[in-house]
């Protein structure tokens, strides 16, 4: 099969841009903490990157991409990338190196546990955190992409669709959030957004890196990749323009986090869709998202589960919501690879969607359960009560954001 150099160079440079979103998410997260947590959440973003991108090598890429093993994970054929080289792979982006597809998926397995991160910001081990890292890249993320992603996975055979990561990265890492927040418990005390300007700053880098993660995903440079780049940057605005006048009219004034929290809320609910739904469709999304993500933060201190930095709130819902509004509004007018959802006179999508959506909740909510009471068993989650009062910067790496405490 014959090399495709165009569409090589967009997804390698797609790749490039996913990459760049783990340490935006470190910028993001590491405003909304306190200072003396700064650093510590910082790291764990660049560390995921670090981790990830060397389990996935070795053995997350062939556990999700691998030969199909009864639609449910794939086989260890691919593990150390044996056979995956500079040859295309058919069933994987026709023309393009197989091992630049590898590693435009590594950078979402890079990112996707990293979300996780900002529910228990400020309380857990180091150790715990690594430790909960490799076994949730293995555990849930590969399969739940095998199923939605890989040739044979059951999600994928069912019917159901999912452009760019709403059920595989999204739902799956927000609602783990949830449950990881729930059993390690609340945080001794709540602080402060310590530096707004850093989260906007990494709210842009976020939103930059996003065009690689939706229009990458076309996997060539083409119509499609235009048509999801272009959605990508409406519903992230619309969801901006939302999330800032919903918490505006609610609390009496305009919120820079706020509109940089709904932008993110965009841009989660547009990946799933992008590849399918028009503009007008993906400026419905957006408000939807700015709305329903913004409603869904006010639920954080009646469930008194200290999911610290919202991650529920905007990945979860965020998620579920774009994962829907997929089997609403998808068109083969704009994928004709595609299919028609409710809208387009086809309301078994949006079923197909909803099984999904389920089965991710499911899945996901049941296996970090496992996974975090594993570790606390084992290794233990959380810091010592004088170390969380001291500050993870100090107590866990030894240094410091800030000279000035």
């Amino acid at each position: 099969m014959d090399l495709d150099t165009g569409n090589t160079a967009w997804i390698l440079v797609s790749a490039a841009l996913v990459m760049l979103m783990t340490p935006a998410l470190g910028f993001f997260y590491a405003g909304l903490v306190g200072k003396r947590n700064a650093l510590s959440t910082l790291l764990h973003s660049f560390f995921v990157l670090c981790l990830v991108s060397v389990q996935f090598v070795l053995w997350g890429y062939t556990l999700a991409f691998g030969p199909s093993q009864g639609g449910l994970i794939g086989g260890l054929d691919w593990a150390g990338l044996a056979g995956v080289g500079p040859e295309p792979n058919p069933d994987y982006a026709p023309g393009v190196p197989h091992l630049a597809y590898m590693a435009f998926q590594m950078m979402f397995a890079v990112i996707t546990p990293a979300l996780i991160t900002g529910a228990f910001a400020e309380r857990v081990s180091f150790k715990a955190f690594i430790l909960f890292t490799l076994l949730w890249s293995t555990v849930v993320y590969a399969p739940i992409a095998h199923w939605v992603w890989g040739v044979g996975g059951w999600l994928r055979v069912f019917g159901a669709i999912d452009f760019a990561g709403g059920t595989v990265v999204h739902i799956s890492s927000g609602v783990s959030a949830l449950v990881a927040a729930l059993v390690i418990g609340r945080r001794l005390a709540r602080t402060e957004p310590h530096d707004a300007t850093m989260t906007v700053l990494g709210a842009g880098l976020l939103w930059f890196g996003w065009f690689g993660f939706n229009a990458g995903s076309a996997l060539a440079a083409n119509g499609l990749a235009a048509n999801a780049f272009v959605v990508t940057n409406t519903a992230a605005a619309m969801g901006a323009l939302t999330w800032l006048t919903v918490s505006w009219i609610h609390r009496g004034r305009p919120s820079a986090l706020g509109a940089a929290l709904g932008a993110v809320a965009g841009l989660v609910a547009i990946t799933p869709a992008a590849g399918f739904v028009t503009v007008p469709a993906s400026i419905v999304i957006g408000l939807g998202a700015g709305t329903v993500c913004y409603l869904a933060t006010l639920l954080r201190p009646r469930l008194r589960i200290d999911d610290a930095l919202d991650v529920w709130a905007v990945h979860g819902i965020g998620g579920t919501w774009g994962a829907a509004a997929t089997g609403l509004f998808a068109s083969v007018a704009v994928n004709g690879a595609g299919v028609n959802g409710l809208f387009a006179g086809n309301p078994d999508l949006l079923v197909k969607q909803l099984v999904a959506i389920g089965a991710t909740w499911l899945y996901a909510g049941v296996m970090t359960a496992v996974i975090v009471k594993i570790i606390q068993l084992t290794v233990g989650l959380r810091v010592r009560e004088d170390d969380e009062v001291l500050g993870l910067d100090r107590s866990q790496h030894g240094e410091i954001a800030y000279q000035h405490d």
